[in-house]
């Protein structure tokens, strides 16, 4: 156990059961897991340590440098690399049998000229307009003489059931298994899982989903992270007195204020102020005053708190998300290294 002030504690137990989730809503696809920003935050190593003994065999991430900070694979599992690859990476490209994610012509012919038939997958834009070849370049003989493991494409609405650009894009995505050659076809993140036997191909990528966020209608997260940290000190506030930076909360009568060595620069979002709260005693109880750097304030009149306590912080990521305004992804992925990772 680490001696942080600030803890996660991630059950894996949890992360486990919503990869179940999405696995059994995959249906005949293969459920593999993106493992990016170390894991949303939680620890890629951890991660793929307990889903690879779940079940899961395909893993993503971003990088060659989140690849390498996996070590190696163990027999059986896959990894590949989103964002593809840059010159600079392709010696590390060749080294192992982790497979880059080809997203532009570019990365085509540099694979193709140094990877003697070597595997990869190959991303193809099917509406975002963000990564991949366009339908007509993958068709073309742009891609002749890869071995295409997995051909990918990703939704851009699929946190928006009705949206047209979903069912448009799964429509060109389709069109794309006569054209192009592949083992496999994959185009549903979390949130492309939930919209139908129509997006799931071969194989769905969740992520979000997987840590306790909601992508959307009809996903059943269980909550993977509890945030907490410890009591720094605890001081007897007048009526009057002024909590926090600019005095923006002004004690109504006397109370007791608990301060918390944990703020923004932990991931602890500014956005909280107002709307955040802690459990005291079984009880929930507001912060005060604005979020600072490195602490928060606490009302905890009362309440038998002392210096050394420890006080867990509402961070359910649906729930904190519709209090801040802040998205899902940047509530879990910010959050900080000065945390202690405690897996249950």
């Amino acid at each position: 156990m680490s001696d942080s002030p600030l803890r996660l504690t991630i059950d894996g137990a949890a992360l486990v059961a919503n990869w179940r989730w999405y696995a059994a809503r995959s249906e005949t696809a293969a459920c593999g897991a993106a493992v990016k920003a170390n894991g949303y935050g939680l620890g890629a190593r951890e991660v793929v340590a307990r889903l690879a003994t779940a079940g899961c065999r395909d893993f993503f991430v971003s990088s060659w440098d989140e690849a390498e900070a996996l070590g190696p694979l163990d027999d059986g599992l896959s990894l590949s690399v989103l964002h593809g690859l840059r010159e600079a990476d392709l010696p590390r490209a060749l080294a192992g049998r982790v497979r880059p994610v080809l997203n532009t012509p570019g990365m085509v012919a540099q694979w193709k000229a140094a990877a003697d038939g070597r595997p990869c997958d190959l991303m193809v834009d099917t509406g975002m307009n963000r990564l991949g070849l366009s339908p007509a370049e993958a068709g073309s003989e742009i891609v002749d003489g890869l071995r295409i493991a997995t051909l990918m494409s990703h939704l851009a609405c699929a946190d928006t059931p009705e949206h047209p650009l979903n069912a448009l894009q799964a429509e060109r995505f389709a069109a794309l298994r006569g054209v192009v050659a592949a083992k496999r076809y994959s185009l549903s993140n979390s949130a492309g899982i939930c919209l139908g036997t129509a997006y799931r191909f071969d194989l769905t990528r969740p992520g979000i989903g997987l840590y306790g966020g909601e992508p959307g209608p009809g996903a059943e997260p269980v909550p993977v992270v509890g945030l907490s940290a410890e009591v720094l000190q605890v001081r007897a506030v007048g009526a009057g007195d002024a909590v926090g930076y600019a005095a923006d909360f002004i004690a109504s009568g006397p109370m007791r204020v608990a301060t918390l060595n944990i703020g923004y620069a932990d991931g602890y979002r500014r956005a909280f102020a107002g709307v955040g709260t802690a459990v005291v005693e079984g009880e929930v109880r507001p912060l005060i005053g604005r979020i600072s750097m490195d602490l928060v304030a606490v009302d905890v009149t009362g309440c038998d708190v002392v210096e050394g306590d420890w006080l867990g912080l509402e961070y359910r990521l649906p729930t904190a998300s519709a209090l801040t305004g802040v998205s899902q992804y940047e509530l879990l992925t910010g959050l900080g290294r000065r945390y202690a990772r405690d897996w249950v």
